[in-house]
């Protein structure tokens, strides 16, 4: 999709997130919230520096437009569950309830996701794509993978091409959840699926883990 109409899907998104903010300022003693916003500034920043390393590009221009994406990306982010919270608490929902705010953030992370992706892709390589989605969720793919092909002995290379191909649905998912628990949930809901999936195939999965378990404890 083109990203400037996904652009004019954010800004029903952004106009809320705006009244939201100005509501918080009216009630938010200005040093407080100002000591909260640079806490929150430089750990965003740590955080995206961190995706620009793992992708190291040489180009200072395009550095900076990335690295500008990132941090507002983000931002958006941010912005979304500040809307999700919202919500949840006028329909007298717990905002700390996972099931409760998966929905909405489904459905307000797609024109986002497609969005930042289609941007992302004008700047970088494929490579470099997958590279900032990894950082962006702990390289979960990859230790994951690894650790199914550890754990279960004999897995076929047709049936791990399959656990990464669900990862990575995973990864697409979890890359704009709004915290770690929040990205470690989604792969899960990923994992017990990929699980369910491998059980259909002939593997007994949760023997497999048992045996595992019992080699790491014996030391092997």
């Amino acid at each position: 999709m083109n990203p400037r109409r996904l652009a004019g899907c954010l800004l029903p998104l952004l106009l809320a997130v705006s009244a939201l903010t100005v509501r918080a300022q009216e009630t938010t003693p200005p040093a407080t919230h100002e000591e909260r916003e640079a806490l929150y500034t430089r750990a965003l920043e740590r955080r995206v520096d961190r995706i620009m390393e793992r992708v190291d590009l040489k180009d200072a221009a395009k550095t900076a437009r990335v690295r500008t994406l990132l941090l507002l990306h983000y931002r958006t982010l941010r912005a979304r569950d500040e809307v999700i919270n919202a919500r949840l608490r006028a329909g007298g929902k717990d905002p700390d309830d996972y099931a409760a705010r998966a929905e909405l953030r489904l459905q307000l992370s797609k024109p986002l996701h497609e969005w930042f992706v289609s941007v992302l892709a004008l700047e970088l390589s494929p490579a470099q794509v997958e590279a900032v989605k990894d950082v962006m969720t702990y390289d979960k793919v990859k230790v994951t993978a690894e650790a199914y092909a550890r754990i279960i002995p004999g897995l076929k290379e047709a049936d791990l091409a399959w656990v990464i191909e669900q990862l990575k649905a995973a990864r697409e998912e979890a890359m704009h959840g709004g915290s770690a628990d929040e990205k470690s949930a989604i792969f899960q809901k990923f994992k017990d699926a990929i699980n369910a999936g491998l059980n259909a195939r002939g593997y007994d999965v949760a023997k497999a883990y048992r045996d595992w378990e019992a080699r790491q404890a014996a030391g092997n």
